[in-house]
């Protein structure tokens, strides 16, 4: 267990909780505790992986009060970006299964942790009029997104449903994530764990070396969208000094009250 990681186990399956209040912010020191956590747990007994995040809030992306606070040096806003994309890796190519519990919101960053895993189950909302949201929504501030973020979306919903939602930066409730594939699950706030940790059981009920072997071939695509080359980070970083992006990213630190 670490400061911005918990780790509980279920059995062969251990849970990896992102556990940074008050909105789990992906800044480096997460990214790098999140990879340290999936390295353990296949270095040790765990069979199968869980990755949680707080109710309410699975998390709310990059901490961009964070990656302002870097200013012109562009060497470790890049290296703040790697760290995310390293912990993006982590995820989609574990050699075992990842389900993500998510008990709440996943904008930006949180949706691209998910789309990672394996597997996604996510929260109803308590209260049907303020549904949990979950999608990348860059564009609304400003950030254009890399291609291989944008594989990741078309690969669980298909092309032209991934091109609207990321051209608009829109976020879509639960109910309309389940309908077109988003997630792969809804359960009330209380049984996302159990029913991740229930789906990661069916898998490993299963004989191991044949799961292993179809799984690892079936994500091959997965694996390859979060290639360097298909991330072009020295570009990104390039785009967020741009006045457009940097206007958009002002105007959020302002909403957040920072």
């Amino acid at each position: 267990m670490t400061h911005h990681v918990q780790t509980f186990d279920h059995g062969r399956i251990r849970e990896l909780r992102l556990a940074r209040p008050p909105v789990n912010a992906l800044d480096p020191a997460l990214c790098r505790a999140l990879i340290a956590a999936l390295d353990a747990a296949v270095a040790g007994d765990a069979e199968a992986v869980v990755l949680s995040g707080a109710t309410g809030i699975f998390s709310a992306g990059l901490d961009v009060p964070h990656l302002m606070s870097l200013g012109q040096d562009r060497q470790a806003l890049h290296a703040a970006w790697g760290a995310f994309f390293g912990a993006a890796r982590a995820l989609a190519g574990l050699r075992i299964p990842v389900a993500a519990a998510i008990a709440g919101h996943a904008p930006a960053g949180g949706c691209v942790l998910s789309l990672c895993c394996d597997y996604r189950v996510m929260a109803r909302s308590p209260n049907p009029a303020k549904p949990y949201m979950i999608g990348m929504n860059e564009t609304q501030v400003g950030l254009a997104v890399p291609d291989g973020a944008q594989r990741l979306m078309r690969r669980v919903i298909g092309r032209y449903r991934a091109e609207r939602l990321l051209v608009g930066g829109s976020m879509v409730p639960a109910e309309e994530a389940l309908r077109i594939g988003l997630v792969d699950e809804l359960a009330d706030a209380g049984q996302v764990l159990p029913r991740a940790l229930e789906w990661l059981g069916t898998l490993l009920a299963l004989p191991r070396a044949p799961m292993l072997l179809t799984r690892s071939r079936a994500r091959a695509d997965l694996v390859e969208a979060l290639a360097p080359e298909n991330l072009d980070l020295d570009r990104f970083v390039d785009g967020w000094y741009e006045p457009d992006t940097q206007a958009g990213l002002h105007a959020l630190l302002a909403k957040l009250g920072k």
